[in-house]
């Protein structure tokens, strides 16, 4: 797809981290952008910096995200890209035993619950939407007509202790993809998901700088965190190689996480 100014994307979780930079580096091919985030300090300074738009979206919200849509549709008309990076963590073992007390406990079902719903159903939540509207667009080169990217994580493949819950949510994520690419296939929409390893996200830049430091060693090359731009960089990739399609692909320096 040739990026340029008749082209509209959205970005989930644009606000900050890796789809802020993605935001960004689509702004500076011309792209008409629009942010979907539940952060309304963040937003709307990045979406006034690009030329954007910033829209209060929680993906995990069938109305909201309706809303969002609508909003940003009506101001720069029926996105061709889009990009999902809105998610969240959470660190809890299947079934633990307190070391203090002997007492056992199992996973809270309604955390578990809460991962799942806004990393797996809200990504398909947002695809599905954009995809429909992705149908009434006119072709472009190859009968294109639009282009969704997913963020997974490498916890999908190799999960560490207490992210039961993240990596089946991102695991999900990266097993939708080849269908959702042959569901639209005939439509000429795109599909391809990227599993980032360790990126300096503002999620990370809160971890003591002990952890920082190990995490960033553990990486075999280069040996430091990613950076969000070479996210973006990979993420425009997959948008304008048409090729790209119905693929999941690591960005992680060759780290493979060990248990803990």
């Amino acid at each position: 797809m040739n990026l340029n100014s008749d082209i509209s994307a959205v970005v989930t979780g644009g606000a900050s981290g890796l789809g802020e930079a993605t935001a960004r580096a689509l702004a500076a091919k011309g792209v008409k952008v629009s942010l979907f985030d539940v952060n309304e300090t963040l937003g709307p300074v990045v979406a006034a910096e690009i030329g954007g738009a910033y829209f209060s979206v929680n993906i995990a919200d069938e109305a909201s995200v309706d809303a969002g849509f609508a909003e940003a549709r009506a101001i720069h008309g029926q996105e061709r890209i889009l990009v999902n990076c809105a998610g969240v963590g959470g660190a809890q073992k299947t079934a633990s035993r307190d070391k203090t007390t002997g007492e056992t406990r199992h996973h809270a079902l309604d955390a578990f619950e809460r991962v799942i719903g806004i990393n797996l159903i809200g990504s398909f939540r947002c695809a599905a939407k954009a995809a429909r509207g992705m149908l009434d667009l006119g072709v472009l080169e190859d009968g294109a007509r639009g282009v969704i990217i997913h963020t997974a994580s490498a916890a999908a493949e190799d999960g560490q202790v207490g992210q039961v819950a993240y990596a089946a949510s991102k695991g999900g994520i990266v097993a939708m993809t080849l269908p959702m690419a042959r569901d639209l296939m005939n439509d000429g929409i795109r599909v391809n998901t990227i599993l980032p390893g360790i990126f300096n996200t503002p999620m990370m830049m809160r971890a003591p700088e002990g952890v920082r430091s190990t995490l960033a060693a553990s990486v075999p090359f280069p040996k430091r965190f990613g950076q969000p731009q070479e996210y973006a960089a990979l993420a425009l990739a997959m948008i304008e190689n048409d090729y790209f399609n119905g693929e999941d692909v690591r960005l992680d320096g060759a780290i493979r996480m060990p248990p803990r």
